[in-house]
């Protein structure tokens, strides 16, 4: 028997999975029907492109359902408060400088489901969040980078 994946997310992330899963079952799903039933009154279906539109869009609907069912189902809710104040961990904000003399930048470490680098929030997979979890203000971190270098980067403050 194979162990279901655990998605590690903070109680903000798994809240908007569920309201995202409630809108796909209670408006989405409801539109698609309605719209593949009008697109079979149009007759031939083999030549009715709203039909193979709806019909295309009902299969993605349906799989994001399943796939949000299995990741609220295996949600792990990350406590920040379960680590030191200063120590970096999933649920965290992280601010952080590269160092000699960079500016400084902050993060909040969230579960992969709630990934958004554009708005401050990475991966506890990424290669940063990798780096900095378990550390604590002050430290001088090796950050890996793609290119198989590395940077440094000093830890500067911790916020839940």
């Amino acid at each position: 028997m194979s162990e279901e994946k655990v998605f590690p997310m903070t109680a903000e992330g798994r809240d908007k999975l569920q309201t995202e899963l409630e809108d796909l079952i209670t408006r989405q799903r409801p539109e698609i029907t309605t719209r593949i039933q009008i697109a079979r009154s149009y007759g031939d279906l083999s030549e009715n492109s709203e039909y193979q539109s709806a019909k295309d869009e009902q299969a993605f609907v349906e799989g994001r359902i399943q796939t949000l069912k299995k990741m609220i189902e295996n949600a792990e809710i990350i406590d920040p408060n379960a680590t030191a104040a200063d120590e970096v961990s999933l649920g965290k904000t992280v601010t952080f400088k590269e160092l000699p003399d960079e500016e400084a930048e902050t993060y909040a470490i969230v579960g992969s489901t709630e990934s958004d680098p554009l708005s401050g929030k990475i991966s506890n997979e990424s290669a940063m969040a990798v780096a900095l979890i378990g550390k604590k203000v002050g430290d001088k971190v090796a950050v890996p980078l793609p290119s198989g270098d590395n940077i440094t980067v000093e830890i500067l403050k911790v916020e839940k």
